[in-house]
């Protein structure tokens, strides 16, 4: 028997849930969606058999159960090299997406950040908006990068892309202080 290399080896996980009530679906859809998981078919999904997809995939198996559904796990590999590769190449295709999606966010960030500066708009309250965008992307590239478990190329631009997210919100932070102890009446 030969052995299965441990990125090669996958769950697919069957799923069946009654029509109504919608929301029950939903909820798993977006369960799914959230680990990453690979939509093979009509409720057919699959994710690397890595331990961190195992909490994602038990949570989406107890929606499943908890909404009368029924939920089959298999164990599966390729029954080829050129099938596993396939897979793979389907999974990480599905991160270069999701990485795509957070370059875009990253870009409008700046954007907001230019126009707030081009605007004169620097106010505590503008900015704490921004840093909480700021953070929102933080978490979104760190959920994408525990997800990316084979590397999509996009990955190191992403971080990149980041940095200097990051860096427009500090620009923009100390534009806001100095504005502020500009202002009359105020200590600096």
């Amino acid at each position: 028997m030969t052995s299965v290399r441990q990125d090669s080896r996958w769950l697919i996980l069957v799923i069946r849930i009654p029509a109504e009530p919608s929301r029950h679906r939903v909820a798993v859809w977006r369960e799914l969606r959230k680990i990453g998981a690979l939509s093979l078919g009509q409720r057919i999904w699959a994710v690397p058999e890595m331990p961190v997809f195992a909490d994602g995939v038990r949570r989406a198996v107890e929606l499943t159960e908890s909404a009368a559904g029924q939920v089959v796990t298999l164990q599966a590999s390729g029954r080829s090299p050129e099938d596993a590769a396939r897979l793979r190449e389907q999974f990480t295709a599905a991160r270069s997406a999701d990485w795509a999606e957070f370059l875009a966010d990253c870009g409008k960030f700046e954007a907001e950040i230019a126009k707030e500066i081009r605007n004169g708009k620097f106010t505590l309250a503008e900015l704490e908006e921004e840093e909480q965008s700021l953070e929102r992307l933080r978490r979104w590239h760190r959920d994408l990068g525990v997800r990316d478990v084979f590397g999509a190329p996009e990955a190191a631009e992403a971080a990149e892309r980041l940095k200097r997210c990051q860096a427009a919100c500090e620009d923009y932070a100390e534009r806001v202080f100095t504005a502020l102890r500009q202002l009359p009446g105020e200590e600096a």
